[in-house]
Parts: structure tokens; C-alpha cells; sequence
């Protein structure tokens, strides 16, 4: 037995930069699934197909029958049944990764009001809920509200958020240096959120970033305090400078996390 006619198993150049390419993306796949349904969905459909192999050795006809009759209808099932996850993934996978944060359009003095709004908001126990756009448009939500073309400033979002004010209930939208509408309605995430403290302006929160890459700040009415949700993720308790920060594009706040597609992955939450 020659040394020739085991030559195929040595791996040439192309085979190993091959071999490379999928385990990185089964990597990243894997990675991003990691904490959500779709990860379960994806170990249980190998337990399928494992106990579908057995049954096939072991010569099961009605199993083998079952499982094949699964597998040819359970995949239109799984569109319909995790239809959230599907739009929340496709988003994700459609979505820059290199977000384009305020800080890169606007002025230090826009953040700063918006930072101050949120202060006086905080201090004050007012609910708000403000947007901040980076890539992705926003122009699908405007029709919910009232359109605006106005400077942003601290006096004129506090103002908004008044308690009785005909836009106080809605989300403001900032757009560079403008507010652009206010008293929109944002979607409410379609993932099942375990703390039963987040209210409704968490929960919009939450839906609008994790379809858009835009930076979503809520003022609690209920605890005063600044939570911002971005990429599907909730950081709570959020300090000012935290806050002006995230709005320059300097950081990614390092603080408690809830999300409702990837909660495995958060940290426990604080009220």
C-alpha cells in the first residue's frame, strides 16, 4: 500500500482557505443565533435528523415515514409559527454593522439638548420617548405622527413631552439637527419580554431598534429612569454622560442589558 493512494487527504491550499471560509461563517451564524428560538429551533432539528438516521438503520419504517413527512411540511410551519424571528434576523443580516451615530451629523450642542432634555425629563418623572436616526430611514413611522421641521432643543423637547400636551403620549424623531415628527407610534417588539416591568415605551423601544439601527432613549414615568435600546438591546439606567456619549458615537454604554430577542445573553435587569 503506497503513500499515493492516500495523497487525496492532505489538503491542498484551496481546501484549507475553503475549510477556513465555512467554519467562520458557520462561526458567525452560530454567534448569531446564540440566545434566541432560532438556536433552539436549529438543535432540534439535528435531533431530528439524527433519530431520522437511526430510524433508517434500524429499518423503523413508521418512524422514518413520520419524520419524512415532517420534514417536508414543518418547513412552511417554522416561516409562519417564528415569523418574528425570521423579520428580526433579516433585519440584522440587511443592517450596516458600522452605525452612523448623531455625533457624525449633528452639533455638540444638539447633543448636549438632548441630553439636558432628558435630564430635566428624568428629574421630573415625565415619560418621553425620543429616536435618534442613523442609516436606516424613518420616514415608514412619520405617518403615525405630526411632521416637524424644527431645531432640536431642550426647551422644545421638554416641552413636547408636557403631560396632557396633544404629542406627549408619542416618540419624537430626530433626524441631524431637526426634530422631524412627534406623537409617532412605534411597533412593539414581537419577542416575548420576561420582565413584566418594561412598560409600553420599553417594549416600542425595543420593537423600533430591532428594526432600524436607530438610537431609542425612554424616560421611565414610573422609575425616572433613562433607558436607551439599540440593536434589540436595553440599557438600563443610563448616566448622562453615558448618554452623550452613545450619541457622539464614543462608546457602547456598559450597563445592565434586557433584550427581548437575545435575553440569554443580557445581564439581569435593575429597576
Amino acid at each position: 500500500m503506497s503513500f499515493e493512494q492516500f495523497r487525496f487527504l492532505i489538503p491542498g491550499f484551496r481546501d484549507i482557505v475553503e475549510i477556513l471560509i465555512v467554519a467562520y461563517v458557520m462561526y458567525r451564524v452560530l454567534l448569531f443565533l446564540a440566545g434566541t428560538r432560532a438556536l433552539q429551533i436549529l438543535v432540534g432539528l439535528v435531533v431530528l435528523v439524527l433519530v431520522y438516521f437511526g430510524a433508517l438503520l434500524l429499518k423503523f419504517g413508521m418512524i422514518t415515514s413520520l419524520l419524512s413527512f415532517v420534514f417536508a411540511y414543518g418547513t412552511f410551519a417554522a416561516v409562519v409559527v417564528f415569523q418574528p424571528e425570521l423579520r428580526h434576523a433579516l433585519s440584522r443580516l440587511g443592517r450596516s454593522r458600522v452605525m452612523k451615530f448623531l455625533g457624525q451629523t449633528a452639533t455638540e450642542g444638539v447633543i448636549g439638548g438632548i441630553v439636558e432634555a432628558v435630564e430635566r425629563l428624568s428629574r421630573s418623572a415625565t415619560g418621553a420617548i425620543i429616536v435618534v436616526e442613523a442609516e436606516v430611514s424613518l420616514n415608514d413611522y412619520l405617518e403615525s405622527g405630526k411632521e416637524m421641521h424644527a431645531r432640536v432643543s431642550s426647551d422644545l423637547l421638554t416641552t413636547i413631552f408636557t403631560p396632557y400636551s396633544p404629542l406627549h403620549d408619542g416618540a419624537v424623531m430626530i433626524r441631524g439637527d431637526n426634530i422631524i415628527a412627534a406623537g409617532c407610534v412605534l411597533p412593539l417588539t414581537q419577542f416575548p419580554v420576561e420582565d413584566k416591568s418594561l412598560g409600553t415605551r420599553h417594549r416600542a423601544a425595543l420593537g423600533l431598534s430591532e428594526e432600524t439601527d436607530a438610537i431609542v432613549i425612554v424616560v421611565s414615568e414610573e422609575t425616572s429612569k433613562v433607558s436607551i435600546a439599540i440593536r434589540g438591546l436595553l440599557h438600563r439606567g443610563v448616566t448622562p454622560q453615558q448618554l452623550h456619549e452613545v450619541l457622539a458615537g464614543q462608546t457602547w454604554p456598559s450597563i445592565d442589558t434586557a433584550s427581548a430577542a437575545d435575553q440569554a445573553d443580557a445581564t439581569p435587569i435593575t429597576s
